[in-house]
């Protein structure tokens, strides 16, 4: 006869630490696994950025003062691509509501979607940058600088992204009201992240553009978390 299992062997409910976990492998999952997210945001930038000396004209003397700019604007274009399912897919098959009523804050499954937006699509476009970067013009010796300010300008990007994502929740042609809604909260990551490229170019010290563009990206994970909250609450009604 077969012994009922024993108090302390039964599972037990993730705490704060699991529930963090198992929700980034999630959203990690969803954004590796369904409709290649970070391939489809690589393949744009890449395609984008080699147009462009195209549409140009193809001299390089005419495409290398806007070059960083270029980059930038792509990048930022590219990070769009993902963030209308980011969280209207969890509100269509109800597992938003669930969240809700997690381990979790709301507050805190904002910050984590935003995060794995960051690890999931900002890290491949970071590592991309540079090659699209030698594809407009810019010297060999930048590409470093371009993919450090890539990866940190994809955070801000992954941030102001989920707060403008969770406003439009909901909303009939939701990709375009994000556009609308999270583009220009992108000009300052576009302005910093290429003027850092613009100073180094000319031999200037990048120090003040990377300071500003962390400031921004410091600022949008404390306010981006809060105000999205707000926003999925009234979602759901």
């Amino acid at each position: 006869m077969s012994r009922p299992p024993a108090r302390d062997q039964e599972p037990r409910p993730p705490g704060l630490r699991g529930a963090t976990r198992v929700l980034l492998e999630r959203e990690l999952d969803l954004a590796w696994g369904g409709g290649g997210g970070p391939l489809l945001a690589c393949g744009f930038f890449a395609c984008l950025t080699a147009l462009l000396p195209l549409a140009a004209g193809g001299d390089p003397r005419t495409l290398a003062p806007v070059a960083g700019g270029v980059a930038w604007l792509a990048l930022a274009l590219a990070s769009l691509l993902s963030l209308e399912r980011l969280f209207e897919r969890d509100l269509e098959d109800g597992a938003l509501d669930l969240l809700a009523l997690g381990h979790l804050a709301l507050e805190q499954v904002v910050l984590i979607k935003a995060l794995s937006q960051w690890i999931a699509i900002g890290l491949p476009l970071a590592l991309t940058a540079p090659v699209a970067a030698l594809a407009l013009g810019l010297p060999a010796s930048l590409t470093p600088l371009v993919a450090l300010t890539a990866l940190i300008g994809g955070a801000g990007f992954a941030f102001t992204g989920a707060l403008g994502a969770a406003l439009a929740l909901g909303a009939r042609r939701g990709g375009l009201l994000i556009a609308v809604v999270v583009l220009p909260l992108f000009i300052p990551p576009v302005v910093f992240g290429a003027g850092a490229l613009e100073r180094a170019a000319s031999g200037q010290p990048v120090g003040p553009a990377l300071a500003l563009l962390c400031a921004y990206v410091l600022f949008a994970a404390v306010v981006a978390p809060f105000a999205g909250a707000a926003a999925v609450r009234n979602a759901q009604g």
